[in-house]
């Protein structure tokens, strides 16, 4: 993690932001992104990790968390590693078009950082930015929900499965993928 941004507080919301390396379009496949749901759901149940909202882009992760376990940027650190191993077994297992490109992707950015490892799925770091008023966390939800409509990819937030706006939505009776913990 970068030393500019640094968690001051896990128990305190925190807006994330995780990238594929090279802004990868990845999350198009309900494949990759039950693995990002089933690795958070993982997190909040043995970790302390607490989501209060998220996105999956089809490049990236927005998210607001905190923690009332581990370390956040443990966590985010576990979470990370846990998810380019096994996204990468996945893009090896499932019938993937554009699976040889891929790997030598994710492998050419491995060979740049000369960590030791085949793959590198995930740009260091994920951005921590405090969220210490009603104001700030009231934006970055709205920006977190309002991200796919932006991108133009739907027209309403409630269109996007992979994110927690059914969480927020008044009279929605759908549940998010992953389970969220609602700032109000």
């Amino acid at each position: 993690m970068s030393h500019k941004y640094k968690v001051i507080n896990s128990q305190q919301p925190t807006f994330i932001t995780i990238t594929v390396i090279d802004w990868v379009d990845i999350f198009i496949r309900p494949e990759y992104t039950k693995i990002l749901d089933d690795s958070f759901n993982y997190c909040i149940a043995q970790k302390g990790l607490q989501v209060h909202a998220y996105v999956y882009m089809t490049s990236h992760i927005h998210a607001i968390v905190s923690s009332n376990g581990e370390e956040l940027q443990n966590i985010i650190r576990d979470f990370k590693k846990f998810t380019s191993k096994r996204i990468v077994e996945a893009i090896q297992e499932y019938p993937e078009s554009r699976r040889v490109w891929l790997l030598k992707k994710f492998h050419f950015a491995a060979q740049r950082t000369k960590r030791g490892v085949n793959f590198k799925f995930w740009k260091d770091g994920f951005h921590p930015v405090l969220l210490d008023t009603f104001q700030k966390v009231e934006a970055r939800l709205h920006y977190i929900h309002y991200n796919p409509v932006s991108a133009r990819f739907v027209y309403h937030e409630r269109d996007w499965i992979n994110s927690s706006y059914a969480a927020y939505e008044e009279g929605n009776n759908e549940k998010p993928f992953v389970a969220i913990k609602t700032l109000w």
